[in-house]
This record gives structure tokens, sequence and C-alpha cells, in this order.
């Protein structure tokens, strides 16, 4: 056996007994239309249910463990140091998502937890999403925001026109616990973010 094909060995077996799928099989991946920029880098669980077309830039881990269910769809983005776990709970993720830049973790480690992430969505700059918690297409978190049992409305995504169709928005830094930002909507906050200064899109970003 080459050197080369040692280390590759190796590397298979250490990531079989963590339940990640070996080189060969994101290679696999590959045929499906997933564009992966570096499987060195790249740790998926045997165990995720993976559409078609996903791009997986280096340094992202998409884990399912301890009963956990994990589920994606098609064409969605994963920036370096991007983290979806689900150990115990479920994350479900849909269509043409973007994760990161700035990192992304979304983590349903607990059993009751359920993370739902629908379509065209954008969760960027430092966020977690954490709990029991929806969000909606076109939704969109910006800035190391932790997202707890919150729902965020569907709606058009970010280059919709009309901002107030939009889905609901969260930007700023701090906690969203038990929140609910409806289409249209947005809260801006450092710190807590409350229910009560939730706003119009359209004061940000007029109509024109």
């Amino acid at each position: 056996m080459s050197v080369e094909n040692d280390v590759i060995t190796r590397i298979n077996q250490q990531r079989a007994s963590q339940g990640f799928r070996g080189i060969s099989e994101l290679l696999a991946l590959m045929d499906q239309g997933n564009t992966i920029l570096d499987p060195f880098s790249l740790l998926i669980s045997v165990s995720v249910i993976l559409g078609e077309n996903n791009l997986f830039y280096p340094n992202v881990i998409v884990q399912a463990k301890d009963g956990g269910k994990l589920q994606m769809g098609d064409g969605n983005v994963f920036y370096p140091n991007t983290l979806v776990l689900a150990e115990k709970g479920s994350v479900k993720i849909g269509n043409e998502n973007q994760f990161g830049d700035g990192g992304c973790s979304v983590k349903a480690n607990m059993a009751d937890a359920e993370i739902t992430i629908s379509d065209n969505g954008r969760y960027i700059n430092g966020v977690q999403v954490i709990g029991k918690t929806n969000l909606g297409s076109g939704s969109q978190v910006i800035g190391p925001i932790t997202v707890q049992n919150s729902t965020l409305a569907a709606g058009g995504d970010y280059k919709s026109a009309d901002a107030d169709l939009r889905g609901g928005l969260l930007k700023g830094s701090g906690l969203a616990r038990n929140v609910q930002v409806d289409q249209g909507g947005v809260i801006n906050a450092t710190g807590d973010f409350k229910q009560e200064n939730l706003e119009r899109q359209s004061k940000y970003h007029p109509k024109k």
C-alpha cells in the first residue's frame, strides 16, 4: 500500500469511528451535483440526508448523533466555520439558504430541540440557532445573535423590492428568545431582543 493510500485509509477509519463519511463517500456526493471544495476539512455524518447542488466551503461540520435527525434540500451554501448539529434533536433545512460567511451555528442538542429552516434564507456574521426555532422562507439573521425558541415568518428574500414583503429579520447582536417576527418585520437590537421593539423593514429600506 502506498503512503498516500495509507493516509486515506487512516483518515477514513477515524471518520468512521465518529460516524462521519469517509473521503470516497464525500466524493460520491459530488456525483449528486454537490460542490465540495475541500473534502479533507468537511465532515458530514453518514446518517445525514443530503440533497443536490449544495456548496460546501472548507471547515464545515454537518453532524447527526445520539439519535438526532438532520436533513437538507438543494442549493444551500455553507461558508467556512459553519456547524449544523442534530444531537438528540432534529434539524430540517430546505433549499437555497446561505449559512455564513462570518460563521453560523445551528444546534439541536437537546431531545426536544426542533429547528426548521425553510428556503432562501440568509444567516450570517456569527449567528447561533438553538431550541425550538422556525425560520421561514426568506428570513434573515444578521449578526452575532443567538436565536432560541423563536419564529421568523416567511416572505420574499433579501433581494425583494418591497421590504415589507420580505421574510422576518433579526439584526444586531445579543439574545433573541421567544420572539415572533412577522412578514416584513424586523427587530434591530443590541442585548435582549424584545417583542415590543418590532418594526417594519421599510423603515430601513423604503420603497424607491
